[in-house]
C-alpha cells in the first residue's frame, strides 16, 4: 500500500527565495520548475499529483525533493557532473586566448580583434567574442587617464571634497571654469532629419565661423548656472565674470569658488580685486584633476545636448544657442551630488599608482 510522502520542511527564508525565483521574469524555466516542485511538496501535495500538475514524471519530482532535502535551495541551481552540453573549446585553449589577449599583440597592430584572434586559433569570431565577454575583455576599447603630480594633491583634494560634502553655513559653493574656443561650425550641406528606420545625417566636413569662450559658474546647492560668453579668455574677462558673480549673489554672502590652476585665476590684477572683495574665497583643484570640478560635468551636458550636433552660421548664432541652453537648464535645475569621500578617492589613486609601478 502506497502512502503519500510527508510534506517537505521549508524555512521561511528558503520559501522567499523559491517564490522570488518563480515570480521573476528572467528566471530560467528549469529553475522555476524545480522551485515549484519544492513548494508543492511543502504544501503536502503527493508526488504523483505534483507530476500531473506540472506535466513531468514522478521520478523527476522525487529527484528534486531528495536533492532539496539533502542540500537545500543551492542544490536546485546545480547540474550534476556529466550532464548538460559539453564545452566545445577546451579550458587550455580558453586560457591561452585570454593570456594572448592580455599580453601580446598581432604583428604590426596595437591590439587583437575578435577576427584576428579567431584566425590564429581556427575558431569563429563569435566564439572569441564570447570568451572575451566572459572574461571582461575588450581590446578595441581604451580609456584615457592622468594621475596628478601636484605636491599638494591631498590638501587640495580634501579642501574641495570638504566643500562638496560639508558646505559652510550661510555661504555659496560655486564651481567656476572657462570652456574656451567653442567653434561656430556650419555644415557644408543640409543634413537629413531623423525618420523611422533611419537616424539623422550631417556632413562630415564643415565651415568655421569663429569661436567664443564661455565662462560659467555652477551653484552646487541648487544646480543653477550663470554663463557669459566673451571673445577671449584673458584675466580681463575673468574679472568681468567675477564682477557679475558679485552682482548676482546677495551682498554679505560668502562665495567659495572652486576652480583650476589656469594662469588668469592667479593674475596680479585678479588678486588685487579679490583683496577688495573679501567675501570671495578661491579653492584650487590639484593639477590634472579637472574631474574634481563639477562644472566640467555641466560642460559635458552642454556639449552633448546643444553644441556637438548644432549648426551655427555665426558666432552670434552659437552664443544664442548657449544662452538658450543655460536658460532651459535653469528653468528646471538638477544639482550634481558629490558622493566620493577623500578616503575612497585616495584608495583608488593608490591602486592606480601601484598598477602603473608594476606595469612598468
Amino acid at each position: 500500500m502506497n502512502h503519500a510522502a510527508q510534506a517537505l520542511t521549508v524555512s521561511s527564508e528558503d520559501r522567499s527565495i523559491l517564490e522570488a525565483w518563480i515570480n521573476a521574469h528572467k528566471t530560467p524555466q528549469q529553475l522555476a520548475l524545480r522551485a515549484q516542485i519544492v513548494l508543492y511538496a511543502a504544501e503536502g501535495m503527493a508526488n504523483a499529483a505534483i507530476a500531473k500538475q506540472l506535466n513531468i514524471s514522478r521520478p523527476t519530482v522525487l529527484q528534486w525533493r531528495q536533492r532539496f532535502e539533502a542540500e537545500g535551495v543551492d542544490a536546485l541551481t546545480r547540474i550534476k557532473p556529466g550532464r548538460g552540453r559539453k564545452p566545445e573549446i577546451s579550458r587550455e585553449t580558453i586560457k591561452t586566448i585570454v593570456d594572448e589577449t592580455l599580453n601580446t599583440t598581432p604583428k604590426g597592430e596595437t591590439h587583437w580583434s575578435c577576427r584576428s584572434m579567431a584566425k590564429r586559433h581556427g575558431l569563429s569570431h563569435t566564439a572569441i567574442q564570447n570568451i572575451w565577454d566572459a572574461h571582461g575583455l575588450a581590446p578595441h576599447r581604451v580609456k584615457t587617464f592622468k594621475l596628478s603630480n601636484d605636491p599638494n594633491f591631498i590638501d587640495k583634494l580634501t579642501d574641495v571634497v570638504g566643500l562638496y560634502m560639508n558646505p559652510p553655513d550661510k555661504a555659496a559653493v560655486i564651481c567656476v571654469d572657462e570652456k574656451s574656443q567653442i567653434q561656430a561650425l556650419d555644415r557644408t550641406q543640409p543634413g537629413l532629419p531623423m525618420k523611422q528606420g533611419r537616424c539623422g545625417t550631417m556632413t562630415h566636413d564643415y565651415k568655421r565661423h569663429g569661436t567664443t569662450s564661455l565662462f560659467a559658474a555652477l551653484n552646487v546647492l541648487d544646480g543653477t548656472v550663470i554663463g557669459e560668453c566673451y571673445e577671449r579668455h584673458r584675466h580681463q574677462e575673468f574679472l568681468k565674470f567675477l564682477r557679475r558673480l558679485n552682482r548676482e549673489f546677495p551682498r554679505g554672502k560668502a562665495l567659495h569658488l572652486i576652480l583650476d590652476n589656469y594662469g588668469t585665476h592667479n593674475h596680479p590684477n585678479v588678486r588685487a580685486w579679490l583683496k577688495k572683495h573679501p567675501r570671495f574665497h578661491l579653492h584650487f583643484t590639484p593639477t590634472s584633476s579637472s574631474w574634481l570640478n563639477l562644472i566640467e560635468r555641466w560642460f559635458a551636458e552642454l556639449t552633448n545636448k546643444a553644441i556637438r550636433r548644432g549648426v551655427f552660421v555665426s558666432v552670434d548664432d552659437l552664443v544664442n544657442a548657449i544662452d538658450d541652453f543655460v536658460q532651459s537648464h535653469n528653468a528646471d535645475p538638477k544639482p550634481f551630488v558629490w558622493t566620493a569621500s577623500v578616503e575612497q578617492i585616495l584608495t583608488k589613486v593608490g591602486k592606480c599608482k601601484a598598477i602603473l609601478a608594476t606595469a612598468h
